[in-house]
C-alpha cells in the first residue's frame, strides 16, 4: 500500500456518496507498500480501505481482483470485500484513477514473526489454495519467468548502483529460469504476494489476508515458495529453519505436498527470489516523486537468492523430502 494520488476531502466525500455507509469523519493515506494509493476511511458505518489503482495495475484485470475476493471470504479465507454502491457496482473512479471501497479488518502485522505465525500463515495459504480451486476466473501471472527480461531490461543499465555485481547475478539467474517454473505441478490461484505487512493477527490468531493485487493462477507450491523467502529470513539473512519448518507444516496440515512439489521447492523458492529482487530493484531505482511511499530495499533478495541457489532439497528449508 502507498499514496500517489492525493484525494481531498471533497473528492472523498463525493465518492463516498454513492454508497450507503454515512458520512465522513477521518481519513489518512496508508503508506506501507509500493503498488497503490490506499487511505483508511472512517463514516458514521465503521472503517474502510479506499483503493485508488495506479499505473502498475491492469484495470482489465480488477474484476479478478475484485470477484476473487468474495469468492475466497465466502469459503472461509478472511480476506476484505469490495463493498457494492447503490448500483451493486464494486469499482467507481476518482480523481482519474478506478478506485473501490474495502471492508477493514482488524488486526496488526508483525514485523519480526515467530514460527507461530509462520504456521498460520501456511495454513491460510493452504486454505486459500484449497478455496481457489473453485473459483472460476482466470488470470495469468503477470511477473512470471517469461516477464523478468523486460523488467530487467528497464534497469539494468543501473543494477550496479544498488550493488556492484548485480547485473551479472540477475543474468546468469535469468538463463538458469527461462525455461520457466517446474512443469506438472498443480495449479490454481496463488495470492503471490502473501508478506508479513498483507497478513493481520489479532489476538494470537491469523485474522486477515490482505492486497490481493498479485493473484492469478500458478504454481501452488511457487506461493509457498514466494512465503518461505518472505517470512523465514533473520534480520541477519539466515535462513531460520524453525520457520521454515512451521511454514511448511501449517501448509500440509490442511494440504500435502506432492512428491513434484516437494522435489522442485528449491528451484521455486530461487524463482520467487529472483522475482522480488528483480521488482525490488526496479522500484528503488523508479522512484516516483513527491509519492508518499517506502520503497523496499532490493539486497535483501540478494541474500535470499544465494541461499536459495545452494539448497538442494525441501530439507534445506525444514521440510520432509
Amino acid at each position: 500500500m502507498a499514496v500517489y494520488t492525493e484525494v481531498t476531502d471533497e473528492d472523498l466525500t463525493r465518492f463516498l456518496a454513492r454508497y450507503d455507509c454515512g458520512e465522513l469523519s477521518f481519513y489518512k493515506g496508508i503508506a506501507e507498500g509500493v503498488e497503490n494509493t490506499n487511505y483508511l476511511v472512517r463514516t458514521d458505518s465503521g472503517r474502510y480501505i479506499l483503493t485508488l489503482y495506479e499505473k502498475r495495475v491492469d484495470v482489465a484485470d480488477l474484476p479478478y481482483f475484485l470477484s476473487l475476493k468474495e469468492h475466497l471470504a465466502g469459503r472461509g479465507v478472511p480476506c476484505p470485500l469490495p463493498v457494492r454502491d447503490r448500483a451493486g457496482e464494486a469499482l467507481g473512479e476518482l480523481n482519474g484513477r478506478r478506485a473501490a471501497l474495502i471492508t477493514f479488518l482488524d488486526g496488526v502485522s508483525v514485523r519480526r514473526p515467530a514460527p507461530e505465525h509462520c504456521a498460520l500463515v501456511g495454513e491460510a495459504l493452504a486454505n486459500l489454495h484449497l478455496a481457489g480451486q473453485s473459483f472460476a476466473g482466470k488470470r495469468a501471472n503477470a511477473l512470471g519467468p517469461k516477464d523478468w527480461p523486460q523488467l530487467y531490461a528497464r534497469f539494468k543499465f543501473h543494477a550496479g548502483d544498488i550493488v556492484p555485481g548485480l547485473a551479472g547475478l540477475i543474468e546468469s539467474e535469468l538463463a538458469v529460469h527461462a525455461g520457466g517454473l517446474p512443469g506438472g505441478l498443480p495449479r490454481g490461484v496463488i495470492h503471490a504476494d502473501l508478506f508479513p505487512d498483507n497478513v493481520l493477527f489479532l489476538h494470537g490468531k491469523l485474522s486477515g489476508l490482505i492486497d490481493f493485487y498479485f493473484a492469478c493462477n500458478d504454481c501452488l507450491a511457487y506461493d509457498l515458495g514466494i512465503c518461505l523467502n518472505a517470512w523465514c529470513f533473520a534480520p541477519d539473512h539466515r535462513f531460520d529453519v524453525a520457520k521454515g519448518q512451521a511454514l511448511l507444516a501449517g501448509y500440509e496440515k490442511c494440504r500435502p505436498l506432492t512428491a513434484p512439489e516437494r522435489a522442485a521447492m528449491p528451484m521455486l523458492a530461487r524463482a520467487a527470489s529472483l522475482r522480488f529482487l528483480l521488482t525490488r530493484s526496479y522500484d528503488w531505482l523508479h522512484r516516483q516523486p513527491g509519492a508518499i511511499v517506502t520503497p523496499h530495499d532490493p539486497r535483501d533478495y540478494i541474500a535470499r537468492l544465494e541461499f536459495n541457489r545452494a539448497a538442494r532439497s525441501i530439507a534445506d528449508f525444514g521440510g520432509t523430502p
